[in-house]
């Protein structure tokens, strides 16, 4: 298959490493970064060996795709303009700030005929792997992702920061649309919401609690997860899980089977890149498609609607679900 060649705009915490990883792909050529930052700029490019430049709209004529790590506000400006010119686009999640972005990406990039891919990089945990075929109409899931404070991130609050993440893998589980939506939210050291609790009631019969801060005093990322003769608990930080499982026995009580997993040490974002650069090679979508990224920007705000007392319209919210499934 032929070489792609890349560029990644916005080189900062995230976009540093979408850089590194496309200069050591076999398949893919790193044409050059930018970022607004020209010093940050000529940082990465000349770790890499690349040209670099402070307008991304430099990029554009020479490359085939490009990686986008720039502030969410910024997303719908540099994302259209790249899908416009036919120019495959992965973007760092969220997928846009506002519902409207979203979609009028998505529908662009359907328009163009060109690959519009969204980073929700806990989908290519290799943990994740080892848990999704056992998952089987659960009646209750809690998620909790907790972060220390800092400024990063904070243009928009914690439910597009870091909950979104849990909103994503949630609906890859297959659960039904969303029937009900109840939300808290606090603000406590930004302008935004920086703690934030869900209560999602989907279709299927689930119910799912998920719980999102960055002004916590350490890390976490982990699921606990209920269904018919099944417990699991999943930490997404450490790769590690375990399965407790009902076993029928027919001389004695029924008893319980304990069961440890521990996934690889694959770079999870290596994963991602890959994923995106054999969608462009093959035509068929490897990774988190527009539609799957819109669908969790979505439930987002519906939770953002919850927590501000607005009223969420009940056709959106009962839309809301994997386009795949």
């Amino acid at each position: 298959m032929e070489t792609v060649k890349v560029g990644v705009i916005g080189v900062g915490h995230l976009g540093q490493h979408h850089a590194r990883i496309y200069s050591e792909l076999p398949q893919t050529h790193l044409v050059g970064v930018v970022d607004s930052d020209q010093e940050r700029a000529a940082e990465i490019g000349q770790r890499f060996g690349v040209p670099h430049d402070a307008h991304w709209q430099k990029l554009l004529g020479q490359v085939d795709a490009v990686s986008v790590a720039v502030p969410t506000s910024k997303h719908r400006e540099v994302v259209e303009a790249c899908l416009s010119v036919g120019v495959h686009v992965l973007v760092e999640k969220p997928l846009a700030s506002l519902l409207e972005e979203g979609r009028d990406m998505v529908q662009l990039a359907n328009h163009k005929g060109v690959i519009l891919q969204v980073g929700h990089v806990e989908r290519f945990n290799p943990v994740r792997d080892l848990v999704q075929d056992i998952i089987r109409n659960p009646g209750f899931i809690e998620c909790h992702r907790l972060a220390p404070f800092q400024l990063r991130g904070t243009d928009v609050d914690v439910v597009l920061d870091l909950m979104i993440h849990d909103l994503d893998l949630i609906l890859s589980f297959g659960l039904g649309q969303v029937n009900k939506v109840e939300a808290v939210g606090v603000t406590v050291l930004s302008q935004q919401v920086d703690f934030a609790n869900a209560r999602v009631e989907f279709s299927e019969g689930c119910i799912v609690n998920f719980t999102a801060s960055r002004v916590s005093t350490g890390r976490l990322r982990k699921m606990r997860l209920f269904q018919e003769n099944l417990y699991l608990s999943v930490d997404y930080q450490s790769r590690q899980g375990i399965i407790h499982r009902r076993q029928e026995l027919t001389s004695a009580e029924p008893s319980v089977i304990e069961e440890s997993i521990q996934a690889g040490e694959e770079d999870s974002l290596e994963r991602e890149l890959e994923a995106f650069v054999q969608s462009i090679q093959t035509g068929k979508s490897r990774g988190v498609s527009g539609e799957e990224g819109l669908a969790a920007l979505e439930l987002a705000h519906s939770i953002i609607h919850s927590i501000r007392g607005l009223p969420f319209p009940a056709a959106e919210l009962s839309n809301i679900a994997m386009p795949f499934l």
